[in-house]
């Protein structure tokens, strides 16, 4: 209609009923159009497809949806696999050319090689520019913690004097721990030190090993297991073992030792009744500074044996044990092992 209506509008038709009718059927023939200037333009046009009206079948809209594929059987599958796998017509192995496989793995193989270089002299640099015997900024260092042994079952102590299954896993839980202090290690590893000041090694070379006092195991008396191999545990006077934790380049109490203190923190006061330590209450000064254990290989951190030899027996507790002293946190109420540790007790005949 758009072609037709260009042609109509605006101009003469010549009086020849034939070609009127040819118009208005939408036949466009080729012909002289006489503009209203008196000016003959002659042009030649293409015949225009007859429209037809759209039959009933044309509407139904169900034989123009895509049929879908024929199912293809296994053997189809597996001859398919193995063209792509392998093309012998195109010499194509997964789809791609020697040429585009060999191109592939250049640029994977430099790629990789560089990120893997990247990666080393990154490396390099960082272990270049750090010292593997302390640490490169220690701008603020906290407060020792305090760990206790035995610890097997979380900080808990429950068992009953008469029947040996029930304290045998503490005993045995002690003498593991004090192996490493036993007299003929400690005097084979170790120095005797005399003095009571801190022990003071920073004019030697850095990388130079230093020394460390002796800490015996016969120094913890009734705790120490040879005299009594069961801790007390089968007399209902049980020991625990106190230690601060190391901290490399601590100097704790600022000149002054570090002392231990037990208490009870919720149960009766008295029912935890005589409270003996060994070798002593305190943390000696010279076993501090801790030089880290490149350094200090043979380091043997001091100990506080806690003999509770008055318990009540079948009295529920709950004892707290707190390192006293200067620059020392042991009331944190976010972390329970700052400075202190705390542990139930429960003591059966």
């Amino acid at each position: 209609m758009g072609v037709t209506e260009r042609y109509v509008t605006g101009v003469q038709i010549g009086s020849e009923d034939e070609d009127y009718l040819n118009l208005t059927r939408g036949k466009l023939l080729p012909h002289k159009v006489i503009l209203k200037h008196g000016q003959e333009l002659e042009e030649e046009q293409e015949e225009l497809a007859e429209h037809q009206p759209l039959e009933q079948e044309d509407l139904n809209f169900e034989r123009w949806k895509r049929r879908p594929l024929p199912k293809r059987t296994l053997h189809q599958k597996i001859d398919d696999l193995k063209t792509y796998l392998w093309n012998a017509e195109t010499n194509e192995f997964m789809g791609r050319s020697g040429k585009s496989w060999s191109l592939i793995l250049l640029f994977y193989a430099a790629l990789y090689t560089f990120l893997a270089a990247m990666f080393g002299g990154c490396l390099f640099c960082l272990m270049w520019s750090i010292s593997p015997y302390h640490p490169t900024f220690n701008d603020r260092v906290m407060p020792p913690g305090m760990t206790m042994a035995p610890h097997l079952e979380g900080h808990e102590i429950a068992f009953n004097a008469s029947d040996r299954k029930s304290w045998k896993k503490y005993a045995r839980s002690m003498d593991e721990y004090l192996r490493s202090y036993n007299d003929g290690v400690q005097e084979r590893k170790n120095m005797r030190c005399a003095h009571n000041g801190y022990f003071m090694q920073d004019d030697l070379e850095e990388s130079s090993e230093r020394r460390a006092c002796q800490f015996k195991r016969s120094w913890l008396g009734d705790c120490s297991g040879l005299q009594d191999p069961h801790y007390g545990y089968s007399q209902g006077r049980p020991c625990v073992l106190l230690r601060m934790n190391r901290i490399l380049g601590y100097l704790p109490g600022q000149g002054k030792p570090v002392n231990v203190t037990c208490g009870v923190k919720k149960g009766p006061p008295e029912a935890l009744g005589e409270i003996q330590y060994f070798p002593k209450s305190i943390f000696d000064l010279k076993y501090y500074p801790y030089y880290g254990k490149l350094r200090h290989v043979n380091y043997s951190s001091p100990v506080v044996a806690v003999r509770f030899a008055g318990v009540q027996y079948d009295t529920h507790i709950q004892v707290q044990c707190k390192l006293n002293g200067y620059g020392i946190i042991n009331d944190s109420p976010t972390d329970r092992y700052l400075g202190s540790v705390t542990f139930s007790l429960d003591v059966g005949a």
